[in-house]
């Protein structure tokens, strides 16, 4: 059963947050997907025209970290959509919740998805 949620919240530079959606959608997320990572949600935050969330979901804090590690030191990541993606970003936060399954359940079931921006 997963009990933490992380939110990465992240501030795209100017005029590129389409673009780092798209790699998002067609390079990272079918990677995290294949690493057996629970991505709970992904896409443009509403408030502005430059942040962006990931919202992904764990057992425990100890999965999240043990997780990360193994997917960020890949090599399907580090020659993959990694430097890409990261060239995009111009600052990110991290938050990590205790929440219960139908926490995550319920912001899997109404998040828009992958159609909230054009994938050009």
């Amino acid at each position: 059963m997963k009990s933490v949620i992380e939110i990465r919240s992240y501030i795209i530079k100017d005029g590129k947050r389409d673009e780092f959606h798209r790699l998002v959608s067609l390079d990272s997320y079918p990677l995290m997907m294949k690493w057996g990572i629970d991505v709970v949600a992904f896409g443009p935050s509403v408030h502005d025209e430059n942040s962006y969330v990931l919202m992904r979901a764990f057992t425990d804090d100890a999965e999240r970290i043990a997780s990360q590690e193994k997917f960020y030191g890949s090599d399907d990541w580090r020659n993959g959509p990694r430097k890409s993606i990261v060239e995009l970003i111009e600052n990110d936060t991290n938050i990590v919740l205790e929440v219960n399954e139908n926490t995550i359940l319920a912001i899997k079931d109404n998040h828009i998805g992958i159609d909230s921006v054009p994938i050009m």
